[in-house]
């Protein structure tokens, strides 16, 4: 990860931690079989394919905008379903399969995150005109969604973190 990246997520969750007034919990992984390179990769491939064509289908249908600007919750529900899933610690009494939490997995995801808000950040200095509408609100998507996937991992219910969002705050 690049140096940026790591400045930008240890910067995202001394915030948080300060929003929430305590500091943040890492999640247990699950006991037992540890996932094999070519799982972990599955998992990650995954959610980097679900990033992209929900971005990509918002940028082409614009569906999710209220007042104006795009939501992340709404842009991305497979994949803030797909990071609830990797999180998941209880399941039903009658599932046939047990809890099997993987917050590592959502950690590998939130550095991805991480860095796509700052190629993002770096191509807009770049951006022709007609790409910039599109980098603008990706990468203010990203940067939401960051801090979602964030509060998930965390445990932080994004009410507690009230205060958190500067509309005005850039990466």
């Amino acid at each position: 990860m690049s140096d940026r990246a790591t400045t930008l997520l240890k910067g995202r969750r001394e915030k948080i931690e300060r929003a929430v007034g305590r500091p943040l919990v890492f999640p247990e992984p699950a006991t037992g079989a540890d996932l094999s390179e070519s799982e972990r990769d599955h998992l990650r491939n995954a959610a980097t394919e679900l990033y992209l064509n929900e971005l990509a289908w918002e940028n082409i249908t614009e569906e999710e905008l209220v007042e104006g600007e795009p939501l992340a919750e709404l842009t991305f529900p497979g994949f803030l379903a797909f990071i609830q899933g990797l999180l998941l610690e209880q399941v039903m009494p009658d599932s046939l399969a047990p809890a099997n939490p993987r917050p590592e997995i959502a950690e590998d995801i939130v550095k991805y995150l991480a860095e796509r808000v700052v190629a993002l950040q770096d191509a807009m200095g770049g951006a022709g005109e007609g790409d910039e509408d599109h980098g603008v609100r990706d990468l203010a998507l990203t940067d939401r969604l960051l801090d979602l996937v964030l509060f998930r991992l965390h445990g932080v219910d994004p009410a507690d973190a009230e205060g958190f969002r500067d509309p005005a705050r850039a990466s």
